[in-house]
């Protein structure tokens, strides 16, 4: 018999269609194998049983009336603890919302059920998003399906796990600095992050707001394509969305898969050339320009010298920017309360629940930001990061004049053991190095697996201009039909 959990979700999208299974025995599959292999993998911060069997019955029956339903109808996905899901509690890996659950599905959600695929609860991430590792989840860390003893990525490593050790065809992320394509990077899946302003962020609690984006998560190039085009769009509830319609990514993947880049032109970012990258990392990177060539792409190099200084400017930029949103949690309104026993000012609560609800990475990154914010220090701090994002921006724009896209390996080093960085914060940002200048550039890019070092998988990414996220994804699919997909032992 088949194990549908194995499958792709094109795959399973095509059975349920055809009535060869149903949603509901899809749905059942992967519930069973969460329970197999959840308590070693910490995928997920809560998983949705009932929700998830009541919804694939219902695709069944509106199926079974005639109803024509969209391409990914009964398919199931994981989605990051970052959105919010009516009556689904949602913590974003923090204490502080331990308990929460909303009242209303942010717009990714509503798209999701809308279209018929199946949610199978909430995956665990680093506390409001801010970590590289998932290590900094209040809930305990999720571990790589490739070798349970190494981080699975951050901050959206739940999602990738999940998708590595089968227990979702597909998932939902959101990257600020890196937090899809680093994670899908070192779990041997793929991870898009789409232009900023092609996804909502109505419901998506914030980290940053000028640089978070929701985007899909898979295990292969055309899956990931399908549920962009799901998710995205234009939503009028989010005031940064793009009033334009999503790219034909779905196309531009099935393009790519025939493996003939004939015409395009790749620029290798030549700052990142070496730039404290393992050599297993460059060697796999190699190997897939080279593959590139032979499929027709022409490659060049590109240089972008400001991409250097957009690990510092993201450390000012992103932190000023969460220091002011998580101001919300206070105590007061939703979440957790401390020490309201009638005898304690409203300050002084306040500071009980930030003190007890907060991580010490959230604390870090809310007090560089407040300093940065500060009077007297705002024009040296937070105004010369704008400055730079700016120059990335130019560096970005100039790169695009010249080639189609850009690459670089996606991250300078396969999964690193855990607790191997958590003690050296700086060690753990290096984790971003190459993802950063794509968000403060607000462009999209991917992650898709090119090779193996020491046994564990290197990622290859993708940057295309704003609003060409179909680009990232030809390119994308047409290596994956070079060198592969990448399966991890099994668990």
């Amino acid at each position: 018999m088949t194990d549908l959990t194995r499958l792709t979700a094109t795959e399973i999208a095509g059975l349920v269609a055809s009535g060869e299974t149903s949603a509901v025995e899809v749905t059942r599959a992967h519930l069973d194998r969460i329970g197999a292999v959840e308590d070693r993998v910490n995928a997920f911060l809560h998983v949705d049983s009932e929700g998830a069997l009541a919804a694939a019955a219902d695709v069944d029956a509106r199926r079974a009336a005639g109803e024509e339903l969209g391409p990914l109808a009964g398919v199931p996905v994981a989605v990051k603890d970052v959105l919010t899901t009516k009556g689904v509690p949602t913590t974003v890996g923090s204490k502080i919302l331990e308990g929460w659950r909303p009242p209303y599905d942010s717009t990714i959600v509503q798209r999701l059920r809308a279209a018929g695929t199946v949610m199978l609860g909430k995956t665990n991430m680093d506390e409001f998003a801010m970590g590289s590792s998932t290590e900094y989840s209040a809930y305990g860390p999720t571990h790589n399906p490739w070798d349970l003893s190494r981080i699975p990525g951050g901050s959206g490593g739940g999602s990738a796990a999940a998708l590595a050790a089968y227990e979702a065809p597909l998932a939902i992320g959101s990257d600020t600095g890196g937090s899809i394509r680093q994670p899908g990077a070192v779990t041997g899946t793929v991870g898009a992050k789409p232009t900023y302003g092609g996804t909502s962020r109505y419901g998506l609690v914030a980290f940053s707001s000028s640089l978070d984006t929701p985007g899909p998560c898979a295990r292969n190039v055309l899956d990931a394509a399908l549920l962009h085009e799901v998710i995205g769009g234009h939503d009028p509830r989010d005031s940064t969305s793009i009033p334009q319609p999503v790219p034909d990514v779905v196309a531009a993947a099935r393009l790519g898969a025939t493996g003939d880049l004939t015409g395009v032109k790749l620029g290798i970012v030549s700052e990142f050339v070496g730039e404290g990258a393992e050599p297993g990392v460059m060697a796999a990177f190699r190997e897939s320009v080279d593959a590139l060539t032979k499929l027709g792409a022409e490659i060049v190099e590109v240089s972008c010298p400001h991409f250097r200084y957009a690990l510092p400017a993201y450390y000012l930029i992103a932190p000023s920017e969460a220091s002011s949103n998580l101001a919300r949690f206070d105590g007061v309104r939703f979440g957790l309360r401390v020490g309201d026993d009638g005898n304690r000012s409203l300050e002084e609560v306040m500071s009980l629940t930030r003190e007890a609800g907060f991580g010490a990475e959230v604390k870090r990154r809310i007090m560089i930001g407040t300093y940065a914010l500060s009077s007297g220090y705002y024009d040296a701090y937070y105004g010369q990061a704008q400055k730079v994002r700016t120059l990335i921006t130019r560096d970005f724009t100039a790169a695009f004049e010249q080639v189609d896209a850009l690459i670089s390996p996606t991250t300078p080093f396969v999964a690193f053991p855990l607790g191997a960085r958590t003690a050296d914060p700086y060690q753990m940002y290096l984790a971003d190095l190459f993802t950063i200048p794509t968000n403060l550039y607000g462009g999209p890019g991917i992650s898709v697996p090119c090779g193996l070092s020491d046994g564990l998988p290197v990622g290859f990414q993708i940057m295309a201009p704003t609003m060409a996220d179909d680009r990232m994804y030809r390119v994308a699919a047409a290596l994956e039909s070079a060198v592969g997909t990448f399966t991890p032992p099994a668990l």
